[in-house]
């Protein structure tokens, strides 16, 4: 079962049921650490699949970037994955999603799923007023991508990008005061002017899960909030579970492949992961 994780580790509520005994290798691309809170729905609920996470911490944040800067990193890294044996690609990186999808897809041989459609089918299925609100970095709003897959879905959705977030949450401030203030004001602009009758929180970066409880403090208590780390993890179980070539075994393998410092990711990202991290290694992919 899919379960949240509170600030202190303890992972509380399940989301999803019906892990699987498939194990196909699957790559997980993020320009940093954010994507680690994908890579941890992703063991709850596929956990005998064996995974290979590449975090461009070098390069991040890919949000201040060009779309063909995002997408040749992003090209770059998936090649990688495959050449280390991954069989699907997971884009665990809404800026990467939004701006570069098709061309990862087309640069790829594998399966590759991003993170914004499993989001915006979540909040469809969730919502009951037609109405969503969704929050990213400035670049993912920027990209549409989420209001274009929403409006597929008849849904109506107001954007609003909250450029504070990422860096407090990597400060580490995860249930601090000055968090909880700085998400109160973004949330109630969103919420504002003809969208009070939203009943959904989309969180369109995979920073956010670490600060649900905040968020979950400063919205309405009508609102639903939809994870699009756990909605994607989801879809993955569902794409696995079509792929017959997958082979069963008893526990999962994790690498990790960082383009800085190996230790600082060990220590931030145990905070997203819920774990700890090690078989970390370094590599450096030439511009």
């Amino acid at each position: 079962m899919l379960r949240h994780c509170t600030t202190n580790g303890y992972c509380d509520r399940p989301i999803g049921t019906g892990a699987i005994n498939v194990a196909p290798t699957i790559g997980v691309f993020d320009s940093g650490f954010g994507g680690l809170t994908v890579l941890k729905a992703l063991l709850e609920v596929i956990p005998q699949s064996n995974y290979l996470y590449f975090g461009d911490t070098a390069r991040l944040p890919y949000g201040s970037k060009s779309v063909q800067t995002v997408a040749r990193y992003a090209c770059e890294a998936a090649r990688f994955l495959e050449q280390q044996g991954a069989e699907m690609l997971v884009i665990a990186c809404n800026t990467a999603t939004a701006l570069a999808l098709p061309q990862i897809k087309e640069a790829a041989s594998v399966r590759v799923l991003g993170v914004v459609e499993p989001g915006a089918q979540s909040a469809h299925a969730a919502s009951k007023s037609g109405r969503v609100v969704v929050i990213g970095t400035d670049a993912t709003v920027s990209s549409h991508a989420y209001q274009k897959a929403l409006a597929s879905l008849k849904i109506e959705a107001r954007e609003k990008a909250c450029p504070l977030l990422v860096p407090l949450v990597e400060e580490g401030w995860v249930d601090h005061p000055v968090t909880e203030q700085v998400a109160s004001i973004y949330l109630q602009e969103a919420f504002s002017d003809g969208f009070s009758s939203a009943d959904v929180l989309l969180l369109g970066c995979t920073h956010y899960p670490l600060i649900k409880p905040v968020l979950r403090r400063v919205v309405p208590t009508t609102v639903t909030l939809v994870d699009s780390a756990e909605s994607t993890a989801l879809a993955a179980r569902e794409l696995v579970r079509s792929t017959s070539e997958s082979n069963s075994q008893e526990r999962s393998e994790l690498r990790f492949f960082v383009t800085d410092s190996a230790e600082k990711f060990k220590r931030l990202g145990q905070q997203f992961l819920c774990r700890p991290i090690s078989n970390i290694t370094h590599i450096d992919l030439k511009e």
